[in-house]
């Protein structure tokens, strides 16, 4: 049986320009430039330049009462376009913006780690099928160097995908050949065997022969630094021992990662978004805009907008052409406005939190951080937490006292015995200091820390000290032993 009824339910949509809006928050300005460049490039209603009408009249486009024709003037301009058909490209002005398509982009850093390892591979003296397996092992190799895949799962799936049966000792083969390539370590399936294998290429010395044995049948011991046990094995000097782990510090636990050095290094380069300046004890927030153009829409497609519409030729190319030049000067202006959002949001955010850390901006000393959470800058700016959030990331600020993250003045609070609260920065700062001068012999355990924090004067639980040590990137005391 069929029926019809009404349903009345509420929606909420973005627009296109509030989704501009909410991508361009995220990025800092080294990636804002690139994304403003794929704008012009796309939009040719888009240019740099300062709009000369808002130079002189202080007002947009559209802004003029006595202009005859408007960009916006949507009753005429629908009128003109409701006598034919809608042209495809009408339809793709809706909710989704095109940024939602994640779009990688070019780095050219040289050669990459797989390229060198194939590279080394046409180099060896193999038969076509052996190189076939070869070249899908090396498939099978991550970007830290470690080989991922059983053999016999690698020999399923070449039986799967190439239509080929092969032997699991063809593959052993294949495998030892990549082992055989640089950077040594490369194809190993745990950290034991990489470091084995990195040892195995040096020259045969005392320590490295104990650094092989070490590795070989007491890597438990040494990855939970049980000395004691090793020294007794092996009837070693603690001198003996230091010199053979002093060469196994110095392997590389993730051989591939040596390809990525200038990939991080470029990608290490800081560029702030935003500099502090001291001017008479004031702290005055400003934008580094300064190698972000500025924009402006385009005079030859307003003029060429307004000559179109004008022209009233029941005509299905020129309405067509009038909805092209529509969208892109629609498009270009939404690009604009979003931009000028982003900065007075960027703005508006970075000035509260100054404000609200002013003590630590006038001293740059950490210990004058105040305990802050996205909700305090949210309910000071009137701003929802997921744009704080997104201000807050990937952002950087220069001070006179260095370059710091925008997250890194938010932080849990903490209440001493006297009942006041405190940033946990101020935690790990003291529980930083403690491990730097710690006897690395007998390092400071989790219960001796929060002895020494309450001692200070700040209520805090021992899993809590753990929690902030392991934030901190610091191992536990039994992995910070020296001998």
């Amino acid at each position: 049986m069929l029926s019809q009824q009404l349903q009345q339910k509420l929606q909420q949509k973005l627009s296109p320009q509030q989704i501009q809006l909410v991508k361009l928050l995220e990025v800092p300005n080294i990636e804002l430039e690139e994304r403003i460049q794929r704008e012009l490039e796309e939009n040719p209603a888009l240019e740099e330049g300062v709009d000369e009408s808002l130079e002189q009249n202080n007002t947009d486009i559209e802004s003029d009462p006595n202009e005859d024709k408007s960009i916006d003037d949507d009753l005429d301009f629908e009128e003109y376009m409701q006598q034919d058909d809608i042209p495809e490209y009408k339809l793709r002005t809706n909710n989704v913006s095109r940024d939602d398509k994640h779009e990688d982009i070019p780095f050219s850093i040289g050669i990459s780690f797989h390229e060198h390892l194939l590279e080394q591979l046409s180099l060896q003296n193999l038969k076509p099928e052996e190189r076939e397996i070869a070249e899908y092992i090396l498939g099978n190799i991550d970007d830290e160097g470690y080989l991922r895949r059983e053999p016999e799962s690698m020999a399923d799936d070449i039986a799967f995908q190439l239509g080929k049966e092969v032997s699991d000792e063809l593959i052993y083969r294949m495998i030892k050949v990549v082992r055989s390539l640089d950077p040594a370590g490369v194809g190993a399936y745990t950290l034991q065997e990489c470091l084995s294998l990195q040892l195995q290429r040096k020259e045969a010395t005392k320590a490295i022969c104990v650094a092989q044995q070490i590795i070989d049948e007491c890597f438990e011991s040494f990855s939970k630094k049980h000395y004691e046990k090793i020294i007794k094995r092996y009837n070693l000097t603690e001198n003996e021992l230091k010199v053979a782990i002093s060469e196994i510090v110095r392997l590389n636990p993730k051989p591939g990662n040596a390809w990525g050095g200038l990939l991080e290094q470029n990608n290490g380069i800081i560029i702030p978004d935003f500099i502090l300046e001291i001017e008479q004890g004031n702290l005055v927030v400003l934008l580094n805009n300064g190698e972000i153009p500025n924009l402006r829409v385009s005079n030859i497609y307003k003029e060429m907008f307004e000559t179109y519409s004008n022209d009233k030729t029941n005509n299905k190319e020129l309405k067509e052409t009038v909805q092209f030049v529509k969208q892109k000067l629609d498009a270009a202006k939404w690009f604009i406005d979003a931009l000028k959002q982003r900065n007075q949001t960027l703005i508006s955010t970075m000035e509260t939190i100054v404000d609200f850390q002013r003590e630590f901006f006038l001293k740059g000393d950490e210990t004058l951080l105040k305990p802050m959470i996205l909700k305090d800058i949210a309910e000071r700016t009137g701003l929802d937490i997921s744009t704080i959030s997104r201000v807050s990331n990937s952002k950087y600020i220069q001070t006179d006292f260095g370059v710091f993250p925008v997250k890194y003045f938010f932080s849990e609070s903490m209440q001493t015995t006297d009942g006041e609260e405190v940033s946990s920065k101020e935690i790990k700062k003291i529980l930083t200091d403690v491990i730097a001068v710690e006897d690395k012999k007998k390092p400071v355990t989790d219960e001796k820390l929060m002895e020494i924090l309450n001692e200070k004067g700040y209520k805090i639980a021992r899993r809590t000290v753990a929690k902030y040590r392991e934030q901190l990137n610091i191992p536990v005391a039994r992995l910070r032993k020296e001998i």
